[in-house]
């Protein structure tokens, strides 16, 4: 099987230094997922990055994250170990059509998903993965949860679809 690692949302606004009071995640999250990417160097990694339209309704949003801020880089830090960065504008990274175009192309069959948020896009991604064929690998050491109630209710969703879950 040929594999892919994708890096969900570890961005400024959401894991950095100074990231949005919303999010709330260990420390060392970023460390977690770094093990995981250099477990990883035989895998195709993709790094996928939240961002937000610049439109009325966003600028009342908690948070900021446009294309080209400060916001929106993947975070200090973390090992960015390919060229392969897809952008998305919902939860579920195959929102963006270029993203399964490229797995695809690729000859991808096994997805494993770290990053944040397990409550949200994680699990979002992963059921999209799992709806379209993949075979979906969730690395709970490293992915991160603030929206614990929602992540429970996809993580059991995922498991009558047949995801893994590795520690």
């Amino acid at each position: 099987m040929k594999k892919a690692l994708l890096v969900i949302d570890m961005q400024e606004f959401i894991v950095g230094e100074n990231h949005a009071n919303i999010f709330k995640y260990p420390g060392d999250m970023v460390a977690r997922v770094n093990k995981v990417i250099d477990e990883n160097a035989d895998s195709v990694i993709i790094y996928i990055s939240n961002l937000m339209r610049n439109n009325i309704w966003n600028k009342f949003a908690p948070f900021q994250c446009y294309e080209g801020t400060l916001q929106a880089e993947l975070v200090k830090g973390l090992h960015v170990n390919s060229k392969y960065c897809f952008t998305k504008y919902k939860g579920d990274a195959f929102s963006n059509p270029k993203l399964t175009t490229f797995i695809k192309e690729n000859g991808i069959d096994l997805i494993e998903l770290v990053g944040v948020d397990g409550g949200g896009c994680v699990s979002l991604t992963a059921i999209s993965a799992c709806d379209l064929g993949f075979k979906v690998v969730l690395n709970n050491n490293a992915i991160g949860t603030t929206f614990v109630r929602k992540r429970d209710k996809y993580f059991k969703r995922l498991k009558k679809l047949g995801a893994e879950f590795v520690s």
